[in-house]
């Protein structure tokens, strides 16, 4: 009974994503969400809608359908209050209610980088994407992104053909695969373990407004967003945008700081993003290093680990050697965990 509702709360596409987690918190069976009307509604969230009308019925009529539909697909969904659900995206402002998907959720104990850049790159911004996201992949860290044309899509296909596990955040609903032409892009990345991920109900076409509202979850799974050409009105900027608010790291790459393709990446330049141009660069800043340069290995194996349950010490020997260790970069802390890097 919650997943139905819950289902039909997040087809309330006029609430915020806040609100929707509000109205979850608010009514958990028919009869409270059958009691709502347009007033009602406008009296909990405290603002007015551009709305006359309210139809619960419809909604829970939709809701069931989509839980029909999602089984008979074989999609999957995970709730805010689950325990698979992304936990980086409970520490974001507004994160989503419900995230359907295909494919494999990720080991969130691993970082995850964000790649994302114009749909029309211009000079070698195409093979940059693709260098840096394979780079990652041979490194065991996956690649985030919005599956659009241009950046990217080369991100993706350089990730998963690097060892990675690419995750491809839509902007329209999970069986609305856009744009048409990335169709067989989002099969080899199932295929090779990756995930294709949306807050949007089933059948949801890809509005324009959705896609800046996809771009906060695109920064949200990620420890860092590299932009690879941006201008100045490009949607990787609000992605940028969101990275900053959420505490994540933003680089630029080289290539993308030069001309009018590159004015939107300059601006960041000029803000304090630092520039990158593999992925070492990023893991330097991260506090490792490639120690055995020249000699890179083809494994696919994790850059990091989790240390828990390394040592045998105190609670309180542990912590202090903890922090000796991530002051002088043997470990990081991220997502409320440390992790020691094994393997480069």
């Amino acid at each position: 009974m919650v997943d139905l509702i819950a289902f039909a709360i997040n087809r309330m596409d006029f609430l915020k994503p806040r609100e929707k987690l509000l109205f979850s918190e608010l009514f958990e069976d028919r009869r409270g969400l059958l009691s709502l009307n347009i007033s009602k509604i406008e009296r909990i969230i405290n603002r007015r809608l551009k709305r006359d009308s309210f139809d619960a019925h419809s909604l829970l009529k939709q809701a069931e359908d989509d839980m029909n539909y999602l089984t008979v697909r074989n999609f999957k969904y995970t709730f805010y209050w689950e325990a698979d659900f992304p936990p980086q995206l409970r520490e974001i402002w507004d994160p989503p209610l419900v995230m359907y998907y295909r494919g494999n959720l990720p080991d969130y104990h691993t970082p995850m980088v964000a790649i994302v850049g114009t749909r029309k790159p211009y000079g070698k911004a195409l093979k940059a994407a693709y260098n840096l996201g394979h780079d990652f992949g041979q490194r065991g860290i996956n690649v985030v992104s919005g599956l659009a044309r241009g950046i990217d899509g080369s991100a993706h296909h350089g990730n998963l053909e690097g060892g990675g596990a690419t995750a491809a955040v839509l902007g329209c609903g999970i069986d609305v695969i856009y744009p048409k032409e990335h169709k067989r892009l989002a099969q080899k990345i199932l295929e090779t373990g990756g995930i294709i991920l949306t807050e949007y109900p089933p059948g949801t076409m890809p509005y324009k407004h959705h896609f800046p509202a996809r771009n906060r979850i695109i920064s949200g799974l990620s420890r860092a967003v590299v932009i690879i050409q941006a201008s100045e009105t490009s949607g990787a900027l609000i992605t940028a945008d969101y990275a900053l608010e959420q505490g994540r790291d933003i680089f630029i790459h080289k290539e993308g700081i030069t001309g009018k393709p590159g004015r939107g990446g300059h601006l960041l330049f000029l803000d304090g993003a630092e520039i990158v141009q593999k992925a070492e660069d990023i893991l330097k800043k991260w506090g490792y290093s490639n120690e055995n340069s020249g000699n890179e290995s083809s494994s696919n194996e994790n850059v990091f680990s989790l240390t828990k349950g390394d040592c045998s010490l105190t609670a309180g020997e542990e912590m202090a050697s903890l922090l000796e260790e991530e002051l002088t970069g043997k470990i990081t802390r991220f997502n409320g965990e440390y992790f020691r890097r094994f393997r480069i």
